[in-house]
């Protein structure tokens, strides 16, 4: 297996069979451990031949994948792996454009698409700038300008246009045309403090942001870049902070992430009519020492992958008391992003010290009840699905308010009993 690059570590298997390989930077003893070094931000490509992760320092490698196919093994293959300096700290980053979900659903090419000229890649550095890059010709195509604080997240949505959203520790969104050069479209105001995460309907309806001090989880309109409302309320008894949040693949569903001194916790919400349906909780006993860092659903929308503090990785099926999948109790792993390959089966971990490892992720088939659903809820709307005249087990399953007869409140720990709390 060869290297990805004169300073990153030849890829690392391990003994745990769900741990794929680990991408291991090098870097001169005196910078091991220092603020600036870690992975904030991980992404795929959307047909699946690229990987890039944010590996400290102002660098970004972006790697053919996958790292172990036979054509990287050979030492005549030319991988075309890069390297981007952006001369700040990089702390999201996303490739664009995002294809329509009806295109997504081809077979990944065995070898990176060279005729792809389109694909870009975005990268929101410590400064509030926004740099644009030419994948596969590694040039620099130009620079956003306008926010005033640390970009925090990027995304395109999925409809195969040159439409980037970025957020921002400015307490803004911005809207950019990319096709126009990286005209600003519109500026979205309306969180009180940093923004931690923001993501996009399937759909592209919609804009789901959280703001990590202000506690606020906000739905913006994509199309009339106006503020639908906030789902978590007004005044809060409880000090936490929130941390991410993902749409499921059709759009129905919102998870936000949140985590407080004694416990973390995952919402679940219709963001069309603003119901919770089901909360996933964890306590634990070291006050302050277990925050959650990041959630993403699987391209199927059957999982949910949470990275904690205290495991690498855990997968929750929405709807079940019990984790489908856990990575033992490591206190090092220090995770702080995630993120699914487009075709399931792998999900790469961003850590703390600037490496990716990555992880099987379980693998099943969606049920014919589960592929109607996504199906129909991909362009129908909660408002939609409730006046159809269907029996009413039909309508909870359509609106995922189902998911309430199996959970309540749990707690995610082997060694606690669950809790049910309304």
């Amino acid at each position: 297996m060869c290297s990805t690059a004169n300073n990153a570590e030849q890829p690392h298997a391990s003994s745990d069979p769900a741990l794929l390989l680990e991408l291991q930077t090098r870097r001169p003893p005196s910078l091991m451990g220092r603020a600036g070094c870690e992975t904030w931000s991980v992404d795929f490509s959307p047909d699946g031949a690229w990987f890039a992760w944010s590996m400290g320092h102002g660098i970004v490698w972006v790697v053919a994948w996958p790292l172990d196919s036979e054509d990287s093994q050979s030492q005549e293959a030319d991988r075309g792996d890069k390297s981007f300096s952006c001369g700040h700290p990089v702390w999201g980053l996303a490739f664009g454009p995002r294809p329509p979900k009806s295109a997504s659903a081809a077979q990944p090419a065995k070898t990176p698409s060279k005729g792809n000229s389109r694909l870009l890649l975005a990268t929101g550095l410590e400064n509030g700038v926004i740099k644009i890059w030419n994948v596969l010709t590694g040039e620099a195509v130009f620079n956003l300008h306008g926010h005033e604080g640390v970009v925090r997240d990027l995304v395109f949505p999925q409809n195969g246009t040159l439409t980037l959203i970025s957020s921002s520790r400015d307490k803004t969104l911005r809207i950019w045309d990319l096709s126009q050069k990286g005209k600003l479209v519109q500026v979205l105001s309306g969180h009180k403090d940093w923004i931690s995460c923001c993501c996009v309907s399937s759909d592209c309806s919609m804009i789901a942001s959280v703001g990590r001090f202000d506690r606020m989880v906000c739905l913006w309109s994509l199309r009339s870049y106006t503020f639908i409302r906030n789902l978590t309320g007004g005044t809060f008894k409880t000090l936490y902070l929130q941390s991410s949040c993902d749409f499921s693949p059709d759009g129905a569903l919102l998870a936000t992430a949140a985590f407080s001194g004694s416990s973390w916790w995952i919402d679940l919400w219709d963001p069309y009519t603003a119901e919770k349906l089901a909360t996933l909780v964890d306590y634990f006993e070291d006050y302050g020492q277990n925050q959650i860092s990041a959630i993403q659903f699987s391209p199927n929308g059957l999982h949910l992958a949470i990275v904690t503090d205290d495991r690498a990785l855990r997968i929750w099926e929405p709807g079940k008391k019990e984790m489908m999948m856990q990575t033992k109790v490591d206190r090092d792993s220090n995770g702080l992003c995630c993120n699914y390959h487009p075709q399931g089966g792998v999900i790469a971990i961003g850590t703390r010290d600037g490496n990716v490892r990555f992880w099987r992720a379980p693998r099943a088939v969606p049920s014919l009840c589960h592929l109607c659903r996504s199906t129909l809820r991909q362009s129908v709307s909660t408002h939609q699905v409730e006046p159809l005249p269907l029996p009413k087990r039909i309508l909870e399953y359509l609106t995922y308010r189902n998911i309430r007869e199996h959970l309540k409140t749990c707690c995610s720990s082997e060694e606690e009993d669950w809790k049910v709390n309304y």
